[in-house]
């Protein structure tokens, strides 16, 4: 390992340490109510009776969880068990299974959508949680969120996964994932973190001993009727599956962007968008998939695609060293901002092109982008990291600083990533 990169793991663990889990153990439980607050405001301010979102509190889940593994932690153990509990006591629906895209402050089901991105996340949450603590319960209602996915998304006719139903289990008119997207029944982002929970699942299930998964189950009806009977054949075959959507469907063969929007037959819709954030992130999770699936042939085939799609995103690379988020082509609008979440993606993304395929170059991209992280995008006042700036360098305080969608997880990621990836 050389000298740059011990200095980049060691800087890496205290922004960790330091910054990001520092700040969320300080500012962000909720001891009053339980589980951690919705929302603190771009100007520090905290909003103690904001809606608690689904993806945040399994986000938070994942982070702590897998902070606990790497670094064993106690005050992380204690934060992702407070979490995990919170999850099931008031995110599960008891009812008709899966669990709702939002409660209110004080854990009253708010909005009880059944979004299956949301869904996902929580299956990463578990997972994680089960690989850091062998603790079974976790495992098996991962199982059964999985399960889930299976029963009420998959699209039997042409593939791949729809973004949402009602409560139980109905056709919704808006599948949005947000305000942001457009309305179309599929996405890349929603496959993109399927395949990503699916991934920590497999692993789980190969790492924790058989008896794991139905050593604590949960009672009858609490999620889904019932577990897959062969819970790791079924993640692997779930994987390959979409493993294929993302090569076949998902992936545009030239320039080897990843198309954002389709109907159900695969129709690509929404225009001529380029997501470069979405594009290097997904060019590692689609490796990770492989490698963990542990097929020759199907890494012989993926590894190729990593790289093409890596390459696309250097499109977004700024001479500052940070990636643009995304652009319009039929429109000509670009949003140049320097989201918080691209930039930890960019980095992790050429970690893997280094790690796997030697390439130096990609070295030097993800060690520039760290070096524009720590300069332009770390709160070291109050901690965390600051939603974006602006394309004039400008800092942007209009979006949360923790929130629904402001979370621990991209940039914690990046630096476990770091931290674990052997050199």
């Amino acid at each position: 390992m050389n000298d740059d990169i011990k200095t980049l793991k060691a800087e890496v663990q205290e922004v960790l340490e330091n910054n990001i889990l520092d700040f969320w153990l300080s500012n962000m439980i909720d001891n009053e109510h339980g589980g951690f607050y919705g929302q603190m405001t771009g100007n520090g301010l905290l909003v103690k009776d904001a809606d608690k979102g689904g993806i945040l509190s399994a986000r938070i889940l994942w982070a702590f969880s897998a902070a606990y593994r790497v670094l064993g932690n106690p005050e992380y153990l204690m934060a992702a068990t407070l979490i995990k509990d919170y999850i099931i006591e008031y995110f599960y629906d008891n009812q008709y299974g899966g669990t709702y895209w939002s409660v209110d402050c004080l854990g009253n089901p708010k909005d009880t959508k059944k979004q299956f991105y949301a869904i996902g996340f929580a299956i990463y949450g578990l997972s994680e949680y089960a690989r850091a603590t062998g603790d079974g319960e976790a495992l098996c209602q991962a199982i059964r969120l999985f399960d889930c996915i299976e029963q009420h998304a998959l699209d039997p006719q042409y593939g791949g996964y729809i973004e949402a139903t009602t409560r139980d289990w109905q056709p919704i008119a808006d599948m949005r994932l947000s305000d942001l997207d457009q309305n179309y029944p599929k996405s890349q982002n929603t496959h993109l973190h399927i395949i990503e929970p699916y991934t920590n699942l497999l692993r789980a299930l190969k790492e924790l001993p058989p008896s794991a998964a139905s050593s604590s189950k949960p009672a009858a009806g609490s999620l889904c009727s019932g577990a897959a009977a062969a819970p790791q054949a079924a993640v692997e075959a779930a994987l390959r599956r979409l493993i294929d959507i993302f090569t076949d469907r998902i992936l545009i063969p030239e320039p080897h962007h990843l198309d954002l929007f389709f109907e159900m037959d695969w129709t690509r819709g929404g225009g001529r968008l380029e997501s470069y954030g979405h594009d290097i992130e997904c060019s590692w999770l689609m490796h990770e998939a492989a490698l963990v699936l542990g097929d020759k042939d199907v890494l012989a085939r993926v590894e190729p695609i990593v790289r093409m799609v890596a390459q696309a995103s250097e499109k977004g690379l700024n001479a500052d060293g940070s990636m643009t988020h995304e652009a319009n082509l039929d429109t000509g609008y670009v949003d140049a901002d320097r989201h918080w979440w691209v930039q930890a993606e960019n980095v992790v993304g050429w970690m893997n092109i280094y790690q796997y395929f030697g390439d130096t170059a990609a070295l030097d991209k993800a060690e520039r982008c760290w070096l524009y992280i720590k300069e332009q995008l770390i709160d070291n006042e109050l901690g965390e990291w600051y939603w974006s700036r602006r394309p004039d360098g400008t800092l942007n305080l209009d979006d949360d600083h923790a929130g629904f969608w402001k979370c621990p997880y991209h940039n914690s990621r990046m630096c476990l990533e770091v931290i674990e990836r052997q050199f």
